[in-house]
């Protein structure tokens, strides 16, 4: 009788737990927070990044009054280019890339625009880094409308809250050229990385971003080499912010999205706090993310009127430090050149371009007068981003008839 209790005692303990375990997965199934948990599994990955609002909470970036048109000049892709000596299919790398949408656009007119696995034009497509460059050119009309003296000022003139931390001495412009020189981890394969450990406080446990950029050290003097760290990101949009007296997406709205042309709205994410994620994260179209390109390709100037000012889009794309430049480099951890968080490939051809995790890019040729947005949820994105710069030289030469 005593074990046929305890039996039954043992059988309802487990039925209980299996309910409550039961009722806890529907319950995180059904929140917010599981779009987070899944945002990079194959399963989600793709319809997350073409709809991060439901990861994360975002604040809105109104567009202006008027479009910045395209024409069309529709003309077929290459169908093959070349990369390590080989010729190698555009099809084939589109799809093992998973692409989820391709934008070429020449002399203002759009040669080129498909989308795949289930994303259209009107898609909202997360930006990952790509918002860096967008980033680099709001410091630059803050500086051209005197919120920002100068680019040589140290960061925690603008915010104190980071005096006597790495970032405390370190000059703006060390920062958007990657070259602070703070101590920073960006291995995303590591779950304890800086990196990861900034998206959970700040996205998941409401840590401001200051009080995580408080902790970091320093590795070595800032302006002596180039080592991409997204906390020198994360820093510059403090200083926007604290400079202007805006947020960051209220600053490109009207400062930079309305004026250049916009024809959506986009939306920046924010962390738990309601701050933009300034290292990541605007979500936009894939025509608007072409039109700030053709911003850059056409030197600040939408119909003549500069909205990003010229010295600022030379500067970002054309460095002069050794520790910035292209090629095997000593003072570089890597491979392109820097700029003013714009990267220069390699093999310099007076191209330029914008990078995201994931495979996002933003490419400018303005030799050839085009514009190639991609966007992406490729899982070898670190191992691709080489023979990416290789499509996009052969889809400009073709677009410019060779």
């Amino acid at each position: 009788m005593l074990l046929r209790k305890i039996t039954w005692i043992i059988l309802w303990t487990l039925a209980t737990l299996a309910i409550v375990i039961a009722a806890a997965f529907l319950w995180l199934r059904l929140s917010p927070y599981w779009a987070g948990i899944t945002l990079f599994s194959e399963s989600h990955r793709v319809e997350n990044f073409r709809d991060m609002g439901r990861v994360f909470p975002a604040r809105a970036v109104a567009r202006g009054d008027t479009v910045w048109a395209f024409d069309h000049a529709p003309q077929p892709l290459p169908e093959t280019y070349t990369f390590d000596g080989q010729a190698r299919s555009l099809t084939a790398f589109l799809d093992r890339t998973e692409t989820t949408g391709l934008l070429v656009v020449r002399r203002g007119a759009i040669t080129h625009e498909e989308y795949w696995l289930g994303a259209d034009a009107a898609s909202l497509f997360t930006s990952w880094s790509v918002a860096k460059s967008v980033l680099s050119a709001l410091i630059g009309i803050a500086v051209e409308e005197g919120h920002i003296a100068s680019i040589r000022d140290p960061i925690s003139q603008y915010v104190p809250a980071l005096e006597g931390s790495g970032y405390g001495a370190v000059p703006i412009e060390d920062a958007l050229t990657m070259s602070s020189g703070v101590e920073f981890n960006e291995d995303y394969d590591n779950p304890r990385s800086d990196i990861n450990m900034l998206f959970i406080r700040a996205m998941a446990m409401g840590q401001p971003v200051e009080e995580t950029l408080k902790g970091l050290g320093r590795l070595r003097d800032p302006g002596i080499f180039n080592d991409y760290v997204s906390s020198d990101s994360m820093a510059l949009g403090l200083v926007l912010e604290a400079a202007t007296g805006m947020p960051v997406a209220e600053y490109l709205a009207s400062r930079l999205w309305g004026p250049m042309g916009g024809e959506a709205d986009a939306s920046w994410s924010t962390d738990r706090t309601g701050r933009e994620f300034a290292l990541c994260c605007l979500n936009a179209t894939l025509r608007d993310y072409a039109r700030f390109g053709r911003l850059y390709l056409e030197g600040g100037v939408r119909d003549g009127r500069q909205i990003v000012p010229a010295d600022w889009v030379h500067a970002s794309v054309n460095p002069t430090a050794a520790h910035l430049q292209p090629g095997q480099n000593p003072a570089s951890s890597w491979t392109f050149g820097y700029g003013y968080q714009w990267w220069i490939p390699e093999d310099p051809q007076g191209d330029f371009v914008a990078i995201g995790v994931w495979g996002q890019y933003i490419y400018v040729d303005p030799i050839r007068e085009v514009v190639i947005v991609k966007v992406s949820a490729d899982p070898d994105f670190d191992d691709n981003d080489h023979e990416t710069i290789a499509t996009f030289r052969a889809i400009a030469r073709a677009a410019a008839g060779g």
